[in-house]
């Protein structure tokens, strides 16, 4: 996504419909992986603590240094996650001091991560860094979106955007902040007018370049 998308995506504030990925085996079908350093398991009480432990699913995993659980039932379960928590979704990445992570129908369905802060971040397109910020992260799987909650903080690398509640789409990386959910606060946009100089002049750039190459299947000027 080049910057300039990005800077109209915090203008407009809006947040639309989640991209269609390519088709592919439901991630509900792939096992699920849990790795440990170690573990105890208490029988008597159904609770699980792992150290060290590193959870996987298709291209979804969950490294903390310790969880705990109650079984090893991924039909409904939660699992809390503790110290230097990282977490790999498709196309970002979160970490944080602890999270909550649900499992339900045999995948990981929501993360509800916090710190100070709890941290996201995005490759873009353009090779740029999309990152954000938050008391609380929140994560559904099933629509790739991101809710940052309590002093939220969204940036491309050149441009920001601050409020007490932002959504953010990781598959179309577009930002929604609705008034009804920022509280006594209001939604502010920082816009560094020399990136989106930059980013409308690397456009024309990229243009002219599209314009000079023949389209598929087109015979070479000699060859005509």
């Amino acid at each position: 996504m080049r910057p300039i998308a990005f800077i109209s995506a915090l203008l407009c504030c809006l947040l639309l419909p989640a991209a269609a990925h390519a088709a592919g085996p439901r991630r509900t079908d792939l096992p699920i992986d849990v790795d440990a350093a170690s573990s105890e398991i208490d029988t008597k009480n159904n609770q699980l603590l792992f150290r060290d432990v590193t959870i996987t699913q298709g291209d979804v995993q969950v490294r903390a240094q310790q969880a705990n659980a109650t079984g090893l039932d991924f039909e409904n379960s939660e699992w809390v996650f503790r110290g230097d928590v990282r977490i790999k979704v498709d196309g970002g990445s979160l970490s944080s001091d602890e999270a909550r992570v649900s499992f339900a129908q045999n995948r990981i369905s929501r993360a509800v991560i916090t710190g100070s802060p709890a941290a996201f971040e995005q490759t873009l397109e353009n090779g740029d860094q999309a990152r954000g910020r938050a008391g609380t992260i929140e994560y559904d799987f099933s629509d790739s979106t991101v809710r940052l909650r309590q002093d939220a903080y969204l940036t491309d690398g050149h441009n920001d955007i601050r409020g007490e509640t932002l959504v953010y789409s990781i598959a179309d990386q577009r930002v929604l902040a609705n008034a009804e959910e920022q509280g006594s606060e209001r939604v502010h946009i920082t816009i560094n007018p020399r990136s989106v100089e930059e980013a409308q002049k690397k456009q024309e750039e990229q243009k002219k370049e599209e314009a000079k190459t023949p389209p598929p299947g087109a015979a070479p000027d000699g060859e005509r």
